[in-house]
């Protein structure tokens, strides 16, 4: 049977998205199949209350690469993201707000320590240079440390050459990074507690790690990395939600030829002989390709889609130790009206940014201490944003909606279900809240709440891990998803993954999918040049 496709890509995810468009700008003829109703996967907005719009589950934008977005020209097909002014942390009796001024934040870190403030521009130099020796390998397809290969090889050369003109503190630095846990890092910085553990949040998402665990300075490090307009660290809100931006990445996709189609899950990916050759939907209708490039996650692709037999046992053993381990939750609120924090009570400025509860490394720690036993945390970490203030198309006139995310919220209960316990869930939540902002339960008008299992369930994320596998040392880079099949590339011909389960990781960055599209290309450009030769 003659293919119909050149490629199909399963999962209308932001990654699939990036991944068919960069095929199809290569003259292959894509189809992208999405089970959901809308495209965009866990980069979704959707209108779960009349009139309130939210980003369901992924709700801010950083680490969006900015060669994707210029390279698919992202803002022509309406993408446009609006600057998140910094992080407001409320304590009892006080508070922490660093912006987006770098002098007003030093004078805000100053009022808690003056040794702070003189530390924290270090502290940004440190994170910058190191961030900028990572980021061009974000962009590589990871050389394997095992083969002779000469194009491994000049990876890795490559690699320990740039390791090796760093000056010596750089070298210092990014070792430990690799190593310590985010609050043993900043530990060697700075000595107020609330900063640390504000800052300290970021090494831990995504992970079922605590801000004490050895590798979560790596965690920290990757999320640092994000950027707009060339800003490390900036962070931003689409317009109309994360869902805009897999739109954009969808009309640059479609503009280069590529099919796009919902309500289209697959059941089967079709193997002959060791080759992928298409797939079967769960409705039975049968779609044949010269590959097929997948956006979901690794149980799913290998154990259930492809099943098991297909594989060599050394590889499914690797697959079925790959660590999801799930720890997030989602609470999407609309509200009457704002919050009102007591430590800074009224409307102002410091609600158009991120909202943190982290009051402190202790409080942290303690959250993470229930999830190590089986429960989701009484008083967890929470980051907040509350869109509205900078996109008030979002809700009705004078009402907003509040994202909350959650950790946190194993998934794996110790006692009862997710279905049994999703309620107490949102109820700890909004107790927390309710602590900082003493007017939240009043003006709640309705809630969502978003747990591991719903996750796993509604948008295909194994566990529910927000990544498709978790951030830790041994899942990255050449390790990821599997030893050896780091390369997008996977044990049977013509199957690549593509999604975040992929180097470099989690988050809406979009460079799996092209990391991915790269390789693809690659492979059927030597196919051609050997088929051409063997005809000569």
């Amino acid at each position: 049977m003659t293919p119909q496709y050149d490629a199909i890509v399963i999962g209308g995810g932001h990654n699939g998205l990036v991944n068919a468009a960069y095929l199809a700008r290569a003259g292959k003829k894509v189809l992208v199949l999405e089970r959901r109703r809308q495209l965009g996967g866990a980069a979704v907005t959707e209108e779960v209350f009349p009139g309130f719009r939210f980003s369901v589950c992924s709700y801010v934008v950083s680490l969006l690469r900015p060669e994707i977005i210029r390279e698919l020209d992202l803002p022509k097909h309406g993408l446009e993201i609006l600057p998140l002014d910094g992080t407001f942390t409320p304590m009892h009796g006080n508070f922490l707000w660093r912006t987006n001024d770098h002098f007003q934040t030093r004078r805000e870190i100053a009022r808690h320590s003056r040794l702070d403030a003189e530390a924290y521009d270090e502290y940004a130099k440190a994170m910058v240079e190191m961030a900028r020796f990572v980021k061009p390998i974000l962009g590589m397809i990871p050389p394997d440390p095992m083969s002779l290969r000469p194009r491994e090889l000049k990876g890795l050369l490559s690699i320990g050459r740039r390791f090796r003109a760093l000056p010596l503190v750089d070298k210092y630095n990014q070792i430990q990074l690799m190593t310590m846990s985010a609050v043993d890092f900043l530990d060697q910085w700075f000595e107020t507690d609330v900063l640390k553990a504000t800052m300290a949040a970021s090494g831990i998402i995504g992970t079922f790690l605590g801000v004490r665990s050895p590798g979560t300075a790596y965690v920290l490090l990757h999320h640092y990395m994000g950027e707009i307009d060339g800003a490390f660290r900036a962070w931003g809100l689409p317009r109309g939600g994360t869902g805009a931006i897999s739109m954009a990445i969808a009309g640059a996709a479609r503009e280069a030829g590529v099919e796009l189609r919902t309500d289209a899950s697959v059941a089967t990916i079709r193997v002959d002989v060791g080759r992928a050759t298409g797939v079967v939907l769960t409705n039975g209708e049968e779609i044949t390709a010269r590959l097929v490039s997948s956006g979901v996650d690794p149980r799913l692709t290998f154990l259930k889609m492809v099943g098991a037999r297909h594989f060599p046992p050394d590889f499914i053993g690797d697959i079925q130790h790959y660590k999801f381990r799930g720890s997030s939750g989602k609470v999407n609120l609309a509200l009457d009206t704002l919050p009102d924090f007591a430590c800074l009570p009224g409307p102002g400025p410091h609600l158009r940014g991120a909202i943190s509860i982290s009051p402190g490394v202790e409080y942290m720690e303690r959250a993470y201490d229930d999830a190590k036993y089986g429960r989701f945390s009484r008083r967890p970490y929470i980051d907040i944003v509350i869109p509205t203030l900078t996109d008030p198309s979002m809700a009705p006139p004078g009402t907003h909606v509040m994202s909350c995310f959650v950790q946190y919220a194993p998934y794996h209960l110790r006692d009862g279900t997710w279905d049994e316990q999703r309620d107490a869930f949102g109820d700890a939540v909004v107790d927390t809240l309710a602590e900082y902002a003493p007017n939240i339960k009043r003006i709640i008008r309705h809630r969502q709440v978003l747990t591991p299992l719903d996750l796993e369930r509604e948008w295909g994320l194994s566990e529910g891990n927000i990544f498709q596998g978790e951030l830790s040392l041994e899942q990255l880079f050449f390790m990821r998803p599997a030893p050896g099949w780091a390369q997008y590339r996977t044990p049977i011909q013509n199957l690549y993954l593509c999604g975040s389960a992929t180097h470099p990781g989690g988050g809406i960055m979009g460079a799996p999918g092209r990391n991915a599209a790269r390789a693809i290309l690659g492979d059927w450009k030597r196919v051609m040049k050997s088929t051409t030769k063997t005809r000569t």
